[in-house]
């Protein structure tokens, strides 16, 4: 069945009342014999346009059937000679370069606010950071209970002192307040780490299948005005907005802060790219930075997914994406109404192709509407209700990012503070060791060697930052880890009454 479409002035009251009963948006009018669509997308839409739409003013026929499936390539990955140490992986990302870049600003910061510095180094960073990442395995309500007497917990204490640590984390800092003042970066407290972890994270070697997406770190402060965002739908609804690019394996290969209308200041864009609206800029910058664009499938949601973005990106990178749409920007598809749809029951769908797209509305729980231009309903899967293919391709490759933002929760560093860059700090921190972990992961299967568990990763990469490029202990001098443990044990009628002292040994190392 074929749909003509030819283009209209405005609808009358009447017409656009009609257009509304049906589920049309108001630019269509339904006649009898045939369906008139206007090919301008909403205005009101943020995505919906492009300087590089070449069909305007032209005519979109609208077809029953489907579109060719793209065959993505399996991902295939050199095996390592060897599995490496967690510390090592997360050294390929949290470098020595980042950590020589904290110690000078930090030193430099504390100099300008007290006239002195603080004099810190890098061995007494990576302590800074062994403490931080041993504070989000065991969680106490308040800093300073790992150090009062009460409370005190050996592990964290004996690696520094309480007011040392509190010196660090007040004057811990990534840039030159002085050289930011006019800058319109208003990240720039943060900016040159989290570009230096974008480099480390774009080295990562990654598979043909990616997702797009949003992440909130936690803050509820008020001291960064409009930096703070509000998305009703995550687990932290309050805070910094990134947006991202992962694999389905949930390994982080590029991000971007959000900070408005400027979030892109940094980025060279060309002339037709900065006619394009903010989440089509944010979404182009990402896929560009795709090894190979033309093997590989993105899969996004509502926020990016429009029907000339995906055409355009095609066209110019040639990037394959399924994604889940807004009804106003599928490009004028003719689908069934959901009143309609929903009467079919469920696993019933309607769909439309034109231009090598496919729009797809399938009937669950409730009505979803896609977009995609490398998989269409054909084979039709039967789970527990019948769903068109590019349902189970979108389900299992979208969630990249979640998993990502799963692990860095799992055990998150403390970050409360006045200081609204330390949330971010503590992220940038947990994703390198959740990247590196996952890279660990994905080394061991070649080799055939069982993966560590997050918890042991984690706990490791704390001890060898605490211990790297320190000196040994003295013969017969003994660090304890833990309160002393006296036991008592009766020999006939003689009781002897002893200490044990956890000692912090090699072993520790390896779990």
């Amino acid at each position: 069945m074929v749909w003509s479409t030819r283009l209209l002035g405005p609808p009358s009251k009447k017409s656009r009342s009609q257009s509304q009963r049906v589920g049309c948006s108001p630019r269509m009018t339904v006649l009898k014999a045939e369906l008139t669509v206007s090919m301008e997308e909403p205005d009101s839409t943020p995505d919906s346009s492009s300087p590089a739409d070449t069909n305007k003013g032209t005519k979109r026929i609208w077809k029953h059937e489907d579109v060719e499936e793209f065959h993505v390539l399996d991902s295939r990955f050199k095996p390592p000679e060897a599995v490496q140490t967690p510390f090592q992986y997360f050294k390929m990302l949290f470098t020595d370069k980042i950590v020589e870049h904290i110690v000078y600003h930090t030193n430099l910061y504390s100099a300008q606010e007290l006239g002195d510095s603080v004099k810190t180094s890098t061995e007494e960073i990576e302590d800074f950071l062994s403490i931080l990442v041993f504070m989000g395995f065991f969680n106490f309500r308040s800093l300073e209970d790992y150090w009062h007497h009460e409370s005190r917990f050996n592990v964290i204490a004996d690696i520094m002192p309480r007011k040392r640590f509190q010196l660090l984390r007040r004057f811990i800092h990534f840039n030159d307040n002085q050289q930011c003042n006019e800058s319109p970066d208003r990240f720039y407290k943060v900016r040159p780490l989290s570009e230096m972890l974008r480099e480390q994270c774009l080295l990562i070697q990654s598979t043909y299948k990616h997702s797009a997406d949003e992440v909130m770190v936690a803050y509820r402060g008020t001291r960064t005005g409009t930096l703070r965002q509000y998305i009703a739908k995550k687990p932290d609804k309050w805070g910094f907005e990134l947006f991202c690019r992962a694999s389905s394996s949930g390994i982080i290969h590029d991000l971007l802060l959000y900070q408005g209308a400027s979030s892109l200041f940094n980025v060279a864009l060309s002339e037709q790219d900065q006619l394009l609206p903010l989440g089509a800029k944010v979404v182009t910058t990402l896929w560009k930075t795709i090894t190979q664009p033309r093997l590989s499938v993105v899969f996004c949601d509502n926020f990016f997914t429009s029907f000339n973005l995906v055409q355009n990106l095609h066209a110019i990178l040639g990037v394959k994406c399924i994604g889940t749409v807004q009804a106003n920007r599928i490009g004028g598809a003719p689908l069934m109404i959901d009143k309609e749809l929903m009467q079919k029951g469920h696993g019933a769908c309607d769909y439309r192709s034109a231009e090598g797209l496919i729009a797809v509305k399938w009937f669950d729980n409730k009505c979803v509407i896609l977009l995609s231009n490398a998989c269409g309903i054909i084979p039709v899967q039967k789970i527990a209700v019948p769903c068109p293919s590019l349902i189970p391709a979108y389900n299992e490759h979208m969630g990249g990012i979640d998993l990502s933002d799963m692990l860095v929760h799992l055990y998150k560093t403390p970050a409360k503070s006045r200081w609204w860059y330390l949330p971010l700090f503590g992220y940038i921190l947990e994703l390198c060791i959740a990247n590196s972990w996952l890279v660990n992961k994905r080394d061991c299967g070649p080799l055939q060697v069982k993966p560590m568990p997050m918890k042991r990763f984690h706990l490791s990469v704390a001890h060898s930052l605490n211990q790297v490029n320190k000196s040994p202990s003295k013969p017969g001098m003994v660090k304890t880890l833990c309160t002393a443990i006296t036991c008592r044990v009766v020999r006939g009628s003689v009781a002897f009454s002893y200490t044990i002292g956890i000692t912090q040994l090699s072993h520790l190392r390896r779990f």
